[in-house]
């Protein structure tokens, strides 16, 4: 199997992947929960068949001065409401209201609220959590490689492939968010820091690879070895992640709505980095020592007649 043959498609590949996320991005950006923003999530369970349509609690918070609350409608008669933050007093008022007004009992399930501070500082340190993570994989597979040539394009190239996963696990969010409602919070960093860790892993594995083959066949090319070192952890790679991906996939299914979001991040991470250590990280290698850079933009000669 000729993998780095065949590398320019692969990175093709991911680029059709990656573009529609990245315009979702841009046009609506990401949905941020109130761990980012800042505000209340309120979550309540009316009597069976008991409730309300968003528009009528729209209106009860709206009468409380609360303005532009979000109403999501969930299985066994449970609302979620997400609005600007509002004190204990508001929602004990709210809850009440609810009840009388809809003539049934309202069970809080639950009650969470985050100031626009909090949430500012939030964002600020997800952020830095990435770009920490970032420069950490970078000067350590810089150190663990040292003794080869070049040792600092292998932490560049394990970067690239993670910024690909990372580019593909906001942008799939920003589409969800947009056509499914779903909004990243605090979980969702947790997962993409593991996404994180997963795809470094598995980069790891097949640069050590190469690093053993290039020192075994001196004499071959650098393709070759590394395409070697590719196919030969491959199956390592596929198996290991496969496994963990049945896992998670099982934990979507039957896990439970609290972790279903997370989870979901997890599995789209993990299929990501899969690919992106197989198909992406090496053969990065690959156009970095052949500089192929220089040729991209260049017209090809004609051949000379015979």
């Amino acid at each position: 199997m000729d993998i780095i043959k065949r590398r320019y498609l692969y990175f093709a590949i991911s680029l059709l992947v990656i573009i529609p996320g990245g315009i979702a991005l841009a046009v609506w950006g990401l949905p941020l929960a109130i761990d980012f923003t800042g505000g209340s999530v309120l979550e309540v369970q009316f009597d069976a068949g008991k409730a309300p349509q968003p528009a009528a609690v729209i209106a009860l918070y709206n009468k409380l001065g609360v303005r532009d609350p979000e109403v999501q409608s969930s299985q066994n008669d449970v609302l979620v409401i997400r609005s600007k933050e509002i004190d204990e007093t508001t929602k004990n008022t709210l809850v009440s209201d609810m009840g009388a007004q809809f003539a049934s009992k309202v069970t809080v399930n639950s009650f969470d609220t985050v100031g626009p501070e909090m949430g500012s500082e939030t964002t600020k340190n997800a952020a830095l959590a990435v770009v920490a993570a970032s420069v950490g994989i970078l000067l350590y597979i810089t150190y663990a490689f040292r003794n080869i040539a070049n040792a600092f394009r292998y932490g560049v190239a394990a970067i690239i492939a993670t910024i690909h996963d990372i580019l593909v696990v906001l942008g799939t969010f920003a589409l969800l968010g947009h056509f499914l409602g779903w909004e990243v919070d605090s979980l969702f960093l947790t997962a993409l820091l593991t996404v994180i860790a997963f795809s470094v892993h598995d980069d790891v594995v097949v640069f050590d690879r190469i690093r053993e083959n290039a020192n075994t066949y001196r004499r071959v090319k650098y393709d070759q070895v590394v395409n070697y070192s590719i196919v030969q952890t491959m199956d390592r790679s596929i198996n290991t992640q496969f496994t963990v991906m049945l896992t998670l996939l099982s934990l979507a299914l039957f896990g439970g709505v609290t972790i279903h979001h997370f989870v979901v991040t997890l599995l789209i991470g993990v299929f990501s980095g899969t690919y992106s250590s197989v198909f992406n990280a090496a053969p990065i290698l690959v156009v970095w020592q052949n500089q192929e850079w220089k040729t991209w933009f260049r017209r090809s000669e004609p051949k000379p007649a015979e």
